[in-house]
């Protein structure tokens, strides 16, 4: 049986339309209809049922999709095993947002200068819906911030970077005190259900500040840019990022030992493309993981 034939059923499935399949994997819908053909007499079943221009799946087809899936992974988990550095043929990376204005692009560049002909799809999310996606094998790899809870033996985690919580504040405000400025200027905070944003809030309790938060977003970037309108300071991690801040936003160090944002590759256990994927960036970039610059 050829792999790309079951590639085919799942896609299929998950469109719900020869139509979309084809239109997503580049091959024509008789060839597609041909692989279904050819699966439903190797298995002796019917897979999907027309309806109009849709396909819905049998209950043969429920269960070999579910088949179809691991079949998927264990595939994978083939090629990962038999490449010089355990990467594969394919890559399915996740990140936060805030890794694409940082650490993803020098991972993606060492990417293609060591694996020119490497196929690598990047999806964007929070955390924990990253975390999760890596869990139903869906992700090989994400870039998140470490789960505020004991990992699962499933999964393995390495650590890039620990960053430091800073005040964020307009320019004009910037001569004085951060803490001063967490007390008495409206806060524009980091989202507490974020996993990054707890961190903030933790901080914030401990020191017995209650803030008057005027707006609560989950983009770093955005929050930045509504400090540089002078909305309010903001108290964030210190996150890596390509170029400077906002045009009049000011980074102010804080004391914030064990208030730290962990950022890091969490990947299933065995694969061993995530531990190189990791050496590849702390080997590139070691010098550069520290602190940024403001400008």
């Amino acid at each position: 049986m050829d792999t790309s034939f079951i590639n085919s059923f799942v896609m299929i499935a998950e469109c719900g339309s020869l139509a979309e399949a084809s239109r997503r994997s580049g091959l024509t819908a008789p060839a597609l209809a041909q692989r279904i053909r050819a699966l439903e007499l190797e298995f002796g079943v019917t897979l999907f049922v027309r309806s109009g221009r849709t396909v819905a799946l049998t209950e043969s087809g429920r269960r070999l999709l579910e088949q179809a899936y691991r079949f998927q992974g264990a595939v994978r988990d083939l090629y990962a095993a038999t490449a010089a550095d355990g990467i594969g043929k394919t890559l399915r990376l996740g990140t936060i947002f805030t890794g694409l204005s940082g650490l993803v692009p020098r991972m993606l560049t060492e990417l293609r200068a060591r694996h020119p002909e490497l196929e690598t799809n990047v999806v964007l999310g929070i955390s924990q819906n990253l975390y999760h996606q890596v869990l139903r094998d869906e992700l090989d790899v994400a870039l998140i911030v470490k789960p505020p809870f004991a990992l699962p033996k499933s999964v393995e985690w390495r650590q890039l970077r620990l960053e430091p919580l800073v005040v964020l504040a307009p320019t004009p405000w910037a001569h004085e005190s951060p803490m001063h400025l967490l007390r008495t200027k409206p806060l524009v905070r980091y989202e507490r259900q974020n996993w990054g944003g707890a961190y903030a809030n933790a901080f914030l309790q401990s020191e017995g500040i209650e803030p008057d938060a005027r707006y609560e977003l989950d983009s770093l970037e955005g929050i930045a840019l509504l400090v540089s309108e002078g909305l309010g300071v903001s108290l964030v991690p210190n996150w890596a990022r390509v170029g400077g801040m906002p045009q009049g936003v000011e980074v102010l160090p804080i004391a914030c030992h064990g208030f730290e944002r962990p950022v890091g590759l969490q990947f299933r256990q065995g694969y061993a493309g995530g531990h190189r994927l990791a050496d590849y960036l702390l080997e590139r970039e070691s010098s550069r993981l520290g602190a940024m610059p403001n400008r």
